[in-house]
């Protein structure tokens, strides 16, 4: 007779083992430690990454200029003042590298992507509007935020000392540097990459497209940007683009709307920032 083949008895359990309370706050005390040491760098890459963007948008912008320049028997392109009320009614603005007067309202000119379509330089691009934006831009008043706006459609300036400041084509003085050259051709600059043409402007100094500072004064009319870690880009007549990290507090102001009256002295304690990016706007005649 066969013997019943016996069961092995049942195992044991091992009680399951849990996290205490104090282990938990460990874990969790360690994870945000981490998150702490690795949110501002980050927050570094981010910045790099933006920057590194906004800067191929000037080169792209700068490249476009001596296209443009190329094609028109080296003349630059119009560069107008078009502050408004317009200073002079009669120019035709159409002729002007771009022609939309930013504001914190809800004036169409803020997003209006035609005036970016129709400038001058829009068919030497590859990329479109977007190389008019910086896209750390996205500086908005609370009118335009309530009207569910994303962002405004430019960051972009070219100084005004580059290119015909009145739309004579024969005009060789700007009115607000008269003692200083105004570049109506590429030959006309000496120093080329001494002499900036395109930044990202400070989106609160941000109107027209023309960046302007009266060189004999210490007085800023209109700011460089400094969305990049305390920089802004700046493009070169010879082509090649540099970051500026601005010196002075009062520089890096913060871009959000009616931050602080323009124009402001210069700090006479902090005259380095207006000083660099004047010797670079022009030169004596």
């Amino acid at each position: 007779m066969n013997t019943p083949l016996s069961l092995p008895k049942a195992a044991s359990r091992s009680p399951v083992r849990a996290f205490t309370l104090i282990e938990l706050l460990v874990v969790v005390g360690i994870v945000a430690l981490l998150a702490g040491m690795l949110l501002p760098v980050l927050t570094r890459v981010r910045a790099r990454a933006t920057g590194l963007i906004c800067a191929n948008h000037v080169r792209q912008l700068q490249q476009s200029l001596l296209l443009y320049a190329n094609d028109n028997r080296d003349r630059l392109v119009v560069n107008l003042d078009t502050g408004r009320p317009y200073r002079s009614p009669e120019l035709n603005l159409n002729q002007n590298w771009v022609n939309n007067f930013l504001t914190w309202d809800l004036d169409r000119d803020n997003t209006n992507l035609s005036f970016l379509a129709h400038s001058p330089l829009a068919s030497y691009l590859e990329r479109g509007h977007e190389v008019f934006l910086c896209p750390s831009d996205r500086i908005l008043s609370d009118e335009q935020r309530g009207a569910g706006w994303s962002r405004r459609v430019r960051s972009m300036a070219l100084n005004a000392m580059i290119g015909d400041a009145s739309g004579s084509r024969t005009n060789l003085f700007n009115p607000w540097n008269p003692s200083y050259r105004q570049y109506l051709r590429v030959t006309d600059v000496s120093n080329p990459s001494g002499i900036f043409t395109f930044l990202d402007e400070n989106a609160d100094s941000l109107g027209d497209g023309y960046f302007l500072n009266n060189l004999d004064e210490s007085k800023w009319l209109h700011l460089p940007a400094s969305y990049h870690s305390g920089s802004g880009n700046l493009a070169f007549v010879d082509g090649h683009v540099e970051a500026r990290a601005w010196e002075s507090s009062s520089t890096r102001r913060n871009a959000r709307p009616n931050s602080d009256p323009l124009p402001f002295p210069v700090p006479a304690s902090a005259p380095e920032d207006f000083a660099w990016l004047a010797e670079r706007m022009s030169e004596r005649k």
